[in-house]
């Protein structure tokens, strides 16, 4: 396993061009870490050609229907989480193991010609938005976040690590609602929708409302969290 960089979500590097990595079934977040298994030749250079360069990953979601041209160029939504390869690991059969971090939202602006095995593009990043509501009513919509999620996540603020932010009052909202919206077993398009909100506040409010009917289910798994930590997603 390959030494992690000190600054694992740093943007450094990004010249404005991504290397696609598309999956019908992930949707990558900022400030979260995803372990990643590359075994399809394509995607295996595409890491390759990553690691001698920036590191840098874009990762998209495929649009429903991609069953139809998964070896081609299947249509992807237009906002992608670009990642850094912080740590990896190759197999015997040649695949690899990988760890990718989650550094900023990217919009697709289009995708380059296919002069590699690879699915490449142009794309700019997206910044988080935060509406100027003033100190105290952004004050009170972090706290209103906070509770709603001690309600129904109360055995995930103590796991350390990358989740270490859920129990810091000082953490930023916009980064806070990217981790929960990561671990919460979210229907796909609910976490697409989410990556492609900038607003941190409507970020929050949706996640308020969904923490908040949570919440109200009694069921077994009615924090709709997901596992954690996540196993290795394959191409």
């Amino acid at each position: 396993m390959a030494d992690s960089e000190e600054n694992v979500f740093s943007i450094e590097g990004f010249r404005g061009t991504v290397r696609l990595f598309p999956l019908p079934n992930l949707v990558l977040f900022p400030h979260v870490i995803q372990p990643l298994h590359i075994f399809e030749p394509r995607y295996q250079e595409m890491f390759r050609d990553a690691m001698a360069g920036d590191r840098l990953i874009a990762m998209a979601l495929l649009k429903p229907g991609w069953e139809a041209d998964y070896e081609g160029r299947p249509p992807i939504y237009r906002v992608a989480c670009l990642g850094r390869v912080v740590a990896h690991h190759r197999l015997a059969d040649g695949s690899y193991n990988l760890l990718l971090s989650g550094l900023a939202r990217v919009e697709i602006i289009r995708e380059l010609p296919a002069e590699k095995p690879f699915r490449e593009a142009e794309a700019k990043l997206r910044e988080d938005f935060y509406p100027a509501v003033g100190a105290e009513a952004a004050s009170e919509l972090h706290r209103r976040f906070h509770e709603a999620l001690r309600k129904v996540l109360p055995d995930l603020v103590k796991v350390h690590g990358q989740v270490a932010p859920l129990t810091e009052s000082g953490a930023a909202l916009g980064t806070l609602t990217d981790l929960v919206g990561y671990m919460l077993d979210l229907p796909l398009a609910d976490k697409q929708a989410l990556l492609a909100e900038t607003n941190v506040h409507r970020r929050a409010e949706w996640l308020i409302a969904h923490l908040h009917r949570a919440a109200q289910d009694t069921s077994p798994a009615s924090s709709g969290a997901a596992g954690f930590p996540p196993a290795f997603s394959e191409n």
